[in-house]
């Protein structure tokens, strides 16, 4: 059976404040990309923030990882892709690309990793139920 993929994008415009001296995009940002893009994933997908602290969970980041091609300038459009990444662990891990408007050429790659805490800043073992049903509805288990 073909496992489902979940995956979604969204489109940014650089701006000044994303960008260096040189105008090309500060390393930093990338991450608030990633993130633009986790958001858009949870609102498509009901996997948001909100959606883990509902269920009495945090999910805070402990992977990062990017890998840059080539440079993103001021006032370029790009779209950012995340995939989901399906593993039995405790874990919600997003593939990334971004992509250069409108030639569609590949800017960056990268990876994140969450790990699910309880309100109490303990580390969840398992996957949460709400998490568990999440996956089922999405045919992931």
């Amino acid at each position: 059976m073909e496992e489902t993929r979940l995956s979604a994008s969204k489109e940014i415009e650089v701006r000044f404040s994303e960008v260096d001296s040189m105008h090309i995009v500060w390393h930093g940002s990338y991450a608030l990309y990633f993130e633009d893009a986790r958001e858009a994933f949870g609102k498509t997908f009901g996997l948001s923030y909100q959606h883990y602290f509902a269920n009495n969970c945090y999910a805070p980041l402990v992977e990062l990882h990017f890998s840059y091609k080539q440079p993103l300038l001021h006032g370029q459009r790009a779209r950012v892709d995340i995939a989901y990444r399906n593993v039995p662990a405790a874990k919600v891990i997003f593939d990334y690309e971004i992509r250069l408007l409108p030639d569609d050429s590949l800017v960056a790659t990268g990876s994140s990793t969450q790990v699910f805490l309880d309100k109490e800043f303990r580390l969840l073992w398992s996957n949460p139920p709400f998490y568990e049903a999440w996956k089922k509805k999405y045919n992931l288990l």
